[in-house]
């Protein structure tokens, strides 16, 4: 199959928009369910193994079971990318698991059945500069599991980007329910400050990110409560696996601006690998 989006679902590849999902599936009626989206770069999944790892985390911690092992992603991948006709190689993939159909309401049935199926897309990385605002009406919950995982629920960050978009922004930061500053709507927070990178704590409520990981585990960011008021000097990023994008303005404050070789510079080596 040639295309610009496909997906894989039950056994057989389809287009992406082709109604394959059951109605009655919990991840499309509760949000119950797992996905992460994985750079393809020059017809490689980037970071696959971190994305994966987590996966897995997230799904012992909300009491799924175990999504799919590396040994069944990985063929599928490589052969969507195949089929995929990506322009230059560059694409999204997302992988999905939900907790699968059967049953009603909230609780979970007990032989649980759940579904996982992949999508991919054409897109390159961003690096585009944003006008954001931080949200007066969502906050992230420090103490949630749900903030440690990348579920299906993303109804915060529709919520917070329409009021951005209302603003005249692109984007809003979300702060804490403890008040200090957490992420974007789909993206980790880093500040560049007197030289240092520093990203706000999990203790935030922020999505422990793959390229946040990444970062940290290379020694180039240091966790740190931050404050939704930029010191001068400041240098603010959004960052996630397909994007690295500067914050211009921060509720129509102009901020030290990033130039894109110095973006490139913090984004590229991380999935280079």
């Amino acid at each position: 199959m040639k295309g610009r989006s496909l997906s894989w679902i039950d056994g057989r590849w389809v287009e992406a928009n082709a109604p394959e999902l059951p109605l009655n599936d919990r991840g499309l009626l509760l949000a119950d369910g797992l996905f992460e989206t994985v750079l393809v770069l020059d017809g490689r999944a980037r970071l696959l193994e971190p994305h994966l790892e987590r996966w897995r985390q997230s799904a012992a911690l909300l009491g799924l079971p175990e999504p799919p092992q590396a040994a069944v992603v990985e063929p599928l991948v490589e052969e969507a990318i195949a089929r995929c006709d990506l322009p230059d190689g560059h694409g999204a993939l997302r992988l999905n698991w939900s907790g699968g159909s059967g049953g009603r309401g909230l609780d979970r049935p007990e032989s649980l059945a759940p579904r996982f199926w992949l999508q991919l897309s054409a897109t390159t990385p961003q690096f585009s500069a944003v006008r954001a605002i931080v949200s007066r009406h969502e906050r992230r919950n420090g103490s949630s599991r749900l903030s440690q995982c990348k579920t299906f629920a993303y109804g915060q960050g529709i919520q917070a980007r329409r009021e951005a978009q209302m603003a005249g922004a692109d984007d809003a930061l979300l702060l804490s329910t403890s008040g200090e500053l957490c992420c974007g709507t789909a993206a980790n927070l880093l500040v560049q400050r007197q030289g240092q990178w520093l990203t706000p704590p999990l203790s935030s409520g922020c999505l422990p990110g793959v390229m946040r990981g990444q970062l940290l585990s290379r020694g180039l960011v240091q966790e740190a409560r931050l404050e939704a008021q930029p010191q001068s000097g400041d240098r603010w990023l959004l960052i996630n696996s397909l994007s690295c994008r500067p914050i211009e303005r921060l509720d129509g404050q102009a901020l030290t601006p990033h130039n894109r070789q110095e973006i490139r510079a913090l984004f590229d080596p991380l999935v280079a690998d």
